[in-house]
């Protein structure tokens, strides 16, 4: 294994590592704040400590920045290869240029929006991480398979790392909303948030297996 197959496998290690277990971790308070709310609504009292919900929250909160983190790591390999590939910053050296500042910018966005609180900048830095990521993901050396966009490991990623923009976006909201109408649109989105989750287990196996098939020529 050569120091650029260990470049390949950092993004899915990071998914392994950092992301999968955040998933489990944030459904499972997820279920436990909803059950607790339930049986305040009914005028019950819950065994489920108040806590659960400040929880949910902080570790979400983590889940969506390292989901994103996680899809620029998986954007970088690709697009860096492809910069080494063609010499970039001698046969397109603006192009170089352009590629290394939306990564630090979309970096820089994401930083912003998790600690933005005003309306209108969580909308201005969750368009423009939302703007980075898609960009970054339609440069030459990403593999798309586009042609079978419904099983692409490429569009699960780009569309739950979109998702979860829009969850750090609209957190404020949902504590504001008395109607609980952000609420629902949260579970209804996360929720399939956690399909994609599994399908993206799923294709990035074969994908891995299919990119080292392509390397090697087979």
């Amino acid at each position: 294994m050569n120091p650029v197959d260990f470049l390949l496998i950092i993004h899915p290690v990071l998914a392994i590592i950092c992301v999968f277990p955040l998933i489990g971790i944030v459904s499972y308070f997820a279920w436990q704040t909803r059950q607790r709310r339930l049986a305040i609504i009914d005028n019950h009292k819950s065994k489920i400590p108040p806590i659960v919900g400040s929880e949910h929250l902080k570790i979400g909160r983590w889940l969506s920045s390292f989901v994103i983190a996680v899809t620029l790591f998986g954007l970088a390999y690709p697009i860096g290869e492809n910069i080494i590939k063609n010499q970039m910053w001698s046969s397109n050296f603006l192009q170089f240029i352009f590629l290394i500042l939306m990564f630090i910018l979309t970096a820089v966005s994401l930083y912003f929006l998790h600690i933005s609180r005003q309306k209108h900048w969580r909308g201005i830095f969750a368009t423009l991480t939302g703007m980075g990521i898609i960009i970054l993901g339609c440069q030459d050396g990403v593999f798309r398979r586009t042609n079978e966009w419904y099983i692409s490991h490429y569009y699960y990623g780009i569309t739950a790392a979109l998702l979860m923009i829009f969850s750090l976006a609209i957190i404020e909201d949902i504590y504001k909303d008395k109607s609980n109408r952000w609420r629902k649109f949260h579970i209804i989105l996360n929720c399939f948030a956690l399909l994609l989750f599994m399908g993206q287990g799923i294709t990035g196996t074969r994908d891995l297996l299919e990119i080292g098939k392509y390397k090697l020529g087979g």
